[in-house]
């Protein structure tokens, strides 16, 4: 069973940027590793992924702005988050998705192992 913690998340300005970070406990190359955030009275949101084959994926609200990597001998996902607005604010996740699949998986129930959460709060 992989374990997955995430880091990094605080209290930004408007304009202002942060880094996130997953640390897995096993080898990420197994996954499709993505990121998704929670803002408060709303559904989980599909935000980014990095797929086996390094292939990445954004949702049109993040895109130019954020940056997802993975570093694959640290077994660690980041995404890097630039322009922050209010609208970014919430409890950011990390996932693994444990099935080959062609398709980009793109719903919370595709994948199988999540983090507890790191949450970001932009003020205005």
């Amino acid at each position: 069973q992989v374990q997955l913690v995430e880091s990094g998340g605080g209290l930004v300005q408007s304009g202002g940027s942060l880094r996130l970070s997953c640390l897995v406990s096993g080898p990420i190359g197994n996954y499709d590793m993505a990121w998704f955030r929670q803002a408060p009275g709303k559904e989980r949101e599909f935000v980014s992924v990095v797929r086996r084959n390094n292939a990445k994926y954004y949702t049109d609200s993040v895109k130019g702005r954020f940056t997802i990597s993975r570093d694959i001998t640290k077994n660690t996902v980041d995404l890097q988050m630039n322009s922050l607005t209010f609208e970014d604010t919430g409890l950011y996740y990390c996932a693994a998705d444990s099935v080959v699949k062609v398709g980009v998986p793109l719903s919370r129930d595709e994948y199988d192992y999540w983090g507890q959460g790191t949450e970001v709060t932009v003020s205005s």
